[in-house]
């Protein structure tokens, strides 16, 4: 065990603030830029990293403000990272981030972009995930403290939850003697138009499903991921399909989730395009806006579900595809404009190789990431188109996820 009196310089993308100490980056949870702290930490031998922790602070950053959750703090949640450091100073953080991934993981100089602030800093998400355990005899559901990954604390509020879907899901603990026989489950509950939507993963059988939905008047749709599938089923349903499309994904913050959108529809006009690939399509949003500016549009989704529903609003000049994007991509090209919106996780190696190939017949791709690390990486493997422009969306505030556009264009435009 090492320790020594750090200044933290910078936010990194997890979350955790960065110091040096002789060459070893020492990641420091729950500090801000400007904290100086007596640090310990534990490194591996020939490692340049070491994760530490904070004992006291001689130097308070001037970021810093109290958390107001109570969980935050006693439970030490790791649902969000940065609820100890200002707005204005976590919109900053964010764009440190994107930039230094695209610089060090793209190879991509970039100066630092601006980041679309969030209407509401708390109270935004329209969607929560939690795990279920069995405890003392009952289920509890809740996160996980961020320095202890296997344990579980009882969750009682949520301050950048909206309360429609907490109320929810108190009723959904109310009746909870409704769930199956499990030792943990994991539960999501998220909210739309067409009212709240439960998604149960785990366990082997669930007999009495149809009642937690007759107990709880919010949800309007259940479905559950039985433990050894791949896909979740429809198993109780209140409501018309739209509801029940809601354990599909969708956008957790709804106002930050449209402004985004527009930019990525102006993004895509501004080339002037009569065919889309709307890639990583979901239920069909995008796609369907673009076609009703007379675009033709081609979008690809793995989830059944959705690329029905997609298919459905879609008028007969554009069509939805289900199927994995590296497989369907080749066919459906060429195309004006390429929308690429994947999972964490980035695109497939595939996807790349086959735009960069292909870059003569297609004018612009327009790529909208969650994880800065995973975009990076697919632009270190697209040499052959650079930046047109780079707008980073704060989608979740008091997180340190960013949600980041990026418009690329073929070198020889």
């Amino acid at each position: 065990m090492a320790s020594a009196r750090l200044e933290i310089e910078s936010i990194a993308a997890g979350g955790d603030g960065v110091a040096r100490s002789d060459g070893l980056v020492v990641f420091v949870p729950r500090t801000a830029p400007g904290d100086i702290a007596d640090v310990e930490w534990t490194a591996k031998k020939g490692s340049r990293f070491a994760r530490g922790r904070a004992l006291a602070f001689d130097v308070e950053s001037p970021a810093r403000v109290d958390p107001p959750c109570e969980h935050y703090v006693r439970d030490r949640c790791g649902g969000c990272q940065l609820q100890h450091i200002r707005y204005q100073s976590q919109l900053a953080a964010k764009s440190v981030i994107v930039r230094d991934a695209i610089e060090r993981i793209g190879k991509r100089e970039i100066g630092l972009p601006s980041v679309h602030a969030s209407a509401r800093e708390w109270r935004y998400r329209r969607k929560l995930t939690m795990t279920m355990r069995r405890s003392s005899g009952r289920w509890i559901a809740g996160l996980h403290a961020y320095d202890s990954p296997d344990t579980v604390f009882d969750l009682r509020e949520c301050p950048i939850t909206e309360d429609a879907v907490l109320a929810t899901w108190r009723e959904i603990m109310n009746a909870s003697d409704e769930l199956p026989r499990a030792a943990e489950l994991r539960g999501a509950v998220s909210t739309g138009d067409a009212g709240a939507a439960f998604l149960l993963e785990g366990g082997t059988r669930w007999p009495r499903a149809r009642n937690l939905l007759e107990r709880v008047p919010a949800l309007a749709a259940v479905w559950w991921l039985a433990e050894g599938k791949d896909e979740a089923e429809l198993v109780a349903n209140a409501g018309d399909t739209a509801g029940a499309l809601g354990a599909s994904f969708q956008q957790i913050n709804a106002t930050v989730a449209r402004e985004l959108a527009s930019y990525v529809r102006g993004r895509v006009a501004a080339h002037e395009p009569r065919s889309v690939v709307d890639a990583y399509s979901g239920t069909g949003d995008l796609a369907v806006e673009l076609a009703r500016d007379g675009i033709r549009v081609t979008a690809i989704e793995l989830d059944r579900a959705a690329a029905a529903r997609c298919g459905e609003l879609l008028p007969d000049s554009s069509r939805s595809i289900t199927g994995r994007v590296e497989e369907e991509l080749p066919s459906v090209l060429p195309a004006d404009v390429v929308v690429l919106n994947p999972p964490r996780k980035g695109v497939d190696e595939r996807v790349t190789s086959e735009l960069e190939e292909r870059a003569a017949e297609v004018r612009a791709i327009v790529y909208v990431s969650c994880n800065p690390a995973t975009l990076a990486r697919d632009l270190s493997r697209l040499p052959r188109w650079r930046i047109a422009s780079l707008q980073a969306f704060d989608m979740f505030p008091q997180t340190a996820h960013v949600e980041t556009v990026c418009e690329l264009i073929p070198e020889a435009t």
